[in-house]
């Protein structure tokens, strides 16, 4: 589940995680482990809730860990005996290595250089780079050289420079974990600084630097006993201001619950400070859960930092700088900053979003200027750069772009993207840079990274992603479609295949699809899925309602008491799929994961005999606990609680776990799950596994797939992605061949 679009999105499509397995030395048994029943029943609204396996959410109980090392154990020695698998992982070890490096995570600086995160083709893990304008790139930190307390990695999760480039904080998390500890590097020799902080929570804002690198404002959890329930954890999240060179502990608060009497929030609210490059006011933005929808505060810069410094020398009272730009019914995602003034995306009577303008010495929401009036096109983000505000638009998945100058009519002007890709993104831009840094997309062609020079209106390569061999290869095509779901809506499908593919139902399918949160499945190239595909097989991606390829009534459609769009969307789909004869039951797989989870989850339990198998990887599979769980408080904005009568019949409705039956005959299912997730309990797939292993009439596998040096994919090396592609991959090709071969 998210903590932020950008990480969210790196996972949605095809949901090929990066968690992997790492096999026990220990003896796999011939059977997994079979979990004993303890029911528990809950009455919630008159209805009792049965749960056979509530003893499973004590993780650290060693009867769990037993349980789910025996699972471990029995599906690492499963899936490395399969069919395929070791020549699949062979494969897809080459198409990833085609590219001899990769880039993102840009950064530009208005001197013409610009940091970035870089990955060789033969490296596990991408290095943070920096590189002077005309000048040669050099290495800044590479987290390979450090081993984590449990035998681990480290990953950058973020960095953030300075703005005159001599220094950069970065956050450090061990084996998938996303639990960053800030450390500020000097650039030039790559040395830390003594300034270290602990619980940075970075998810929705990295730590924002004054212009002259003094210091920063950061968002930071507060220190909980270790007897605290789990829902405390992100509660009380407040943000900081950090002068380099003091002691963190004394560091003030600058924006948090209860500290100013004209700025409200919650104590599930995630508060932290934006400092726009050029503008000479900050931004306290507040985040509520993972809703979409912004309250956003102004200040100017000096009084803020003015205010930081009074408290920190003891004063008591300090006037507050801040003044509300915008409130959640005023429907606000996403913004950007120009000098004094602030663009906003909005829902607000433009379903698909429109784009709004106001001042930020005196914001005025009630009289802001449309900038870019709502349309047939979704409105997915704006950008401010020197010369002009960049739109990202997108359709179906399908990303384009505009760009609306600075000091004129605001009428957007539309940019043809190079090279007939018919997809591109926004990927980099600074207020004080001109232009546009884009990333391409197709999902059949790897996609190239090239910077828009307003001036020519041309589009240039940087070589920051060279082509690989295996990023434009001939003989695979890709169609959108619509299907007619249960109710009449019609859902967009993407599907992508060899040329040469009869539809006779003989085509091994991989179905996936997210649902939540109102992120969208973008067209994107992924040189992995060609292991798939070269063997003869299609993936789709179903753009179902919960999602945000057609704006935010096609998120509020698939939420709460209308999640079951989401699944039934998916299940209009596989049966298209089917009817058109791209594939059979006994040839389809089903996946889903993290929220996904839900999509996946129930349309197995609802239509069982429509897959043959189905991936569920770090699934949010019991929705009537998700809330008991550290991230769960931030999800009820999206799901819902069991406290409100119409809400928890929401959340059974939606909750796979809740809907297995016994006696019946279940595809095999793959679910995978690291130990170190934050986002979702590895519970939840444990809970899942015993009670389909235990209700299954099939005699198809249920099988647990476990990484102990991994958490919700963010943050896991290049082997452990291949080795996870490799064995879903196998799993899948194993469960369609006829007769299925024992391992």
């Amino acid at each position: 589940m998210p903590r932020s679009p950008q990480t969210t999105l790196a996972l949605v499509l095809g949901f090929v995680l990066a968690v992997s397995l790492v096999p026990s030395p220990a003896a796999a048994a011939d059977q997994p482990p079979v979990a004993r029943v303890e029911d528990v029943v809950e009455a919630h609204w008159g209805v009792e809730v049965h749960d056979p396996y509530r003893w499973m959410e004590e993780t650290k109980d060693p009867e769990v860990q037993e349980w789910i090392k025996g699972q471990a154990d029995f599906t690492s020695s499963t899936l490395d005996r399969l069919p395929h698998r070791d020549e699949l992982l062979g494969r897809i070890a080459e198409f990833d290595a085609g590219r001899p490096w990769r880039v993102f995570d840009v950064s530009p600086r208005p001197d013409g250089g610009m940091f970035y995160l870089r990955q060789e083709a033969k490296e596990n893990l991408p290095r943070l780079y920096v590189k002077p304008a005309g000048g040669v790139q050099r290495d800044v930190f590479d987290p390979s050289t450090r081993i984590a307390a449990d035998g681990g990695h480290y990953s950058i999760s973020w960095y953030q420079p300075s703005p005159d480039g001599k220094r950069v904080a970065i956050g450090l998390a061990p084996s998938g974990s996303e639990q960053d500890v800030l450390h500020v590097l000097d650039v030039a020799t790559g040395q830390a600084l003594p300034d270290t902080i602990t619980r940075l929570e970075a998810a929705y804002t990295e730590p924002q630097w004054l212009p002259d690198g003094s210091g920063f404002f950061y968002s930071r959890r507060r220190a909980l006993p270790p007897d605290a329930p789990e829902t405390e954890g992100y509660k009380l999240t407040r943000a900081y201001f950090h002068r380099l060179g003091t002691p963190v502990e004394a560091d003030p608060l600058v924006f948090a619950h209860a500290f100013h009497a004209n700025v409200t929030m919650s104590e599930e609210d995630f508060p932290s400070v934006v400092v726009p490059a050029g503008s000479g006011f900050a931004i306290g933005q507040i985040k509520h859960g993972d809703s979409n929808e912004l309250t956003l505060y102004a200040a100017r810069l000096t009084d803020l930092v003015a205010m930081a410094e009074n408290r920190k020398d003891g004063a008591k009272e300090v006037p507050s700088p801040w003044r509300m730009i915008c409130d959640v019914p005023d429907s606000v995602v996403d913004y950007a900053v120009h000098g004094g003034s602030i663009d906003l995306v909005t829902s607000l009577r433009a379903p698909r979003f429109k784009v709004v303008r106001t001042g930020l010495a005196a914001p005025d929401y009630a009289r802001a200027t449309t900038v870019i009036p709502g349309g047939s096109r979704v409105v997915d983000g704006v950008r401010a750069a020197k010369d002009a505000l960049y739109v990202q638009f997108s359709k179906g998945g399908a990303g384009s772009l505009a760009r609306v100058p600075w000091g004129k009519a605001p009428v957007p002007e539309a940019i043809a993207l190079p090279d007939g890709y018919p997809s591109g993104r926004l990927l980099a831009t600074h207020p004080e840079v001109e232009g546009a840094w884009v990333t391409t997309n197709a999902w059949t062609r790897g996609g190239r990274t090239y910077h828009y020079d307003p001036s020519s209106s041309r589009f240039a390569d940087t070589q920051l992603n060279p082509m690989g061999p295996y990023d434009d290869l001939a003989g695979y095509e890709s169609v959108e479609v619509e299907v007619k779901s249960h109710d009449g809506v019609m859902v967009p499908l993407s599907i992508v295949y060899k040329t040469d593919v009869k539809r006779d139902g003989s085509n091994p399918t991989l179905l996936s699809a997210y649902g939540s949160y109102g992120l969208s499945q973008n067209v994107s190239f992924s040189p992995t899925r060609l292991a798939w595909l070269e063997k003869g097989g299609v993936i789709a991606i179903a753009h179902v309602r919960g999602g945000g390829e057609n704006g935010q009534g096609w998120h509020l459609a698939g939420q709460k008491a209308t999640k079951p769009n989401t699944w039934k969307d998916f299940i209009a789909c596989a049966e298209w799929l089917v009817a058109q004869g791209w594939t059979s039951p006994k040839k389809l797989a089903g996946q889903g994961g993290s929220a996904g989870g839900i999509t996946i989850g129930r349309a197995v339990t609802e239509r069982p005999d429509l897959f043959a198998a189905a991936i569920m990887d770090v699934g949010a599979l019991d929705a009537v606990r998700g809330e008991t769980t550290m991230n769960g408080v931030p999800n009820i904005m999206e799901f819902g609680t069991v406290k409100k009568k119409d809400e928890f019949h929401a959340l059974l409705a939606m909750s796979a776990y809740h809907h297995v039956k016994d006696g019946t005959a279940y595809p095999a299912v793959l679910l995978t799950h690291g130990i170190n997730d934050p986002r979702v309990d590895p519970w939840m797939s444990a809970k899942m596994t015993a009670r389909l292993q235990a209700a299954s009439s099939s005699g198809d596998p249920v099988l647990f797939r476990v990484d102990y040096k991994a958490g919700h994919g963010i943050g896991s090396t290049r082997e452990q992605s291949q080795r996870l592609l490799a064995d879903k991959y196998a799993f899948l090709l194993w469960q369609m061949d006829e007769p299925k071969p024992l391992p």
